[in-house]
């Protein structure tokens, strides 16, 4: 079962924009925070943003005053908006949720990932 769904990764210049997308399926009822990580090839999976449900957004110092993220409640989506685009955050970008299943269960979900890949 797919539980979020994300969108919008592809291949841009450097300098670049991008936005992506994710967006919660019905499976979960109640979400806490949202957070986008990436996994460069060769590398440990990293977190880039998180949206909490409360106080202030936090970015990756590599990313901040480039990306942005945002969230719609009502929509149960969160969205990384990325300016400037380098080589070096070419990576799969994958959303992750905490909240609570259908079932009142808190636990972690995690998105397919999408690849966004920045040219020189």
């Amino acid at each position: 079962q797919v539980h979020l769904e994300e969108s919008g990764g592809g291949l841009v210049q450097a300098g670049g924009s991008l936005r992506l997308s994710c967006a919660a399926s019905e499976s979960i009822v109640s979400i806490n925070y949202m957070r986008w990580y990436r996994q460069a090839p060769g590398k440990q999976r990293e977190l880039v943003a998180t949206f909490p449900s409360s106080g202030s957004t936090n970015y990756q110092e590599s990313v901040k005053g480039r990306f942005t993220i945002s969230r719609d409640n009502a929509k149960k989506t969160v969205h990384l908006q990325m300016n400037s685009l380098k080589p070096e955050d070419t990576a799969v970008y994958y959303c992750y949720v905490k909240g609570r299943n259908i079932w009142g269960v808190g636990r972690t979900f995690w998105g397919q990932g999408t690849q966004v890949t920045v040219s020189s």
